[in-house]
């Protein structure tokens, strides 16, 4: 293991990792647990940045997204006072850019999940199916060739439920390049949410996610419960706005970087209203 200082003002580690972007960070002893790739990385948050110690640190500063100029980013943001009131709460949460097969499969799981019923999936799938990663408590993320060889009543021995058929048939699709994940990041953000929404098990909220937290297409804009929650709460109190009326909102009103301002409004809903979650 190496350690590497990345430095970088404005991020809030603990918020990223846990607003709900990706799925097998743990608190250990003060620091971060997960794996980047087939990497074991240890991350800790310091007065000058973000600590790293991993075999290869440099592969933190792409997933973190510590270049990113959060300040330049916010100030696309619409000037109401929801989204200022977001920002104030949240200031410093970033968006993390994933693994696209980890970040699909991992939100296939999610469907009606909350992040606690998330991560107890994902471990499980990763401690049956993910290889051994040397001198580390954590494996890594199973491949979509790895998943593709099993079985439906493999997969839902890891408690995933109905979800259970969904991964498996798209694992055989990765597998067998019927769709190529890397293909995704030459096409229009319409094209590759509707080549993911062919998946099974894959709608539009799925798709945005994977669209937004692997590729990093910024008019991706995943509406969730909590999302809905605050476009109607803070937005459109005492109304009842159609979905339609809601869709050409979030077109007009958040700007270039709508994907980053919907992350601030998720984990803004969600901790304010659901501190138990």
């Amino acid at each position: 293991m190496a350690e590497k200082l990345l430095p970088v003002r404005n991020y809030d580690l603990a918020a990223t990792l846990t607003s709900g972007q990706a799925f097998r960070w743990r608190l250990v002893d003060g620091a971060w647990q997960g794996v980047i790739g087939r990497q074991f990385v240890r991350l800790k948050q310091v007065q000058d940045g973000i600590l790293v110690n991993a075999p290869l640190p440099s592969s933190a500063e792409e997933y973190l997204q510590t270049n990113v100029d959060l300040a330049a980013v916010i100030a696309t943001f619409p000037e109401d006072v929801p989204m200022q009131a977001a920002v104030k709460a949240c200031w410093g949460l970033r968006l993390l850019r994933q693994d696209p097969w980890e970040c699909l499969a991992s939100f296939i799981l999610s469907s009606t999940k909350q992040i606690v019923q998330i991560q107890q999936i994902v471990r499980a799938v990763c401690e049956c199916y993910g290889e051994t990663i040397p001198g580390s408590p954590m494996n890594t993320f199973p491949s979509a060739e790895k998943l593709a060889a099993l079985t439906e009543e493999n997969l839902r021995a890891c408690k995933m439920g109905f979800r259970a058929p969904y991964l498996l048939e798209t694992a055989r699709i990765v597998a067998n390049r019927k769709l190529d994940l890397e293909s995704l990041r030459r096409m229009k953000t319409i094209e590759a949410r509707a080549a993911l929404t062919e998946l099974p098990g894959v709608g539009e909220k799925i798709a945005n996610c994977v669209l937004l937290f692997a590729y990093g297409f910024q008019d991706a804009f995943p509406v969730d419960v909590w999302v809905q929650k605050a476009l109607k709460q803070l937005y459109f109190p005492k109304r009842k706005p159609s979905k339609e009326r809601l869709i050409k909102f979030i077109q007009t009103h958040f700007g270039p970087n709508a994907g980053y301002a919907q992350q601030y409004l998720f984990h803004y809903m969600r901790t304010r209203y659901d501190q138990a979650d």
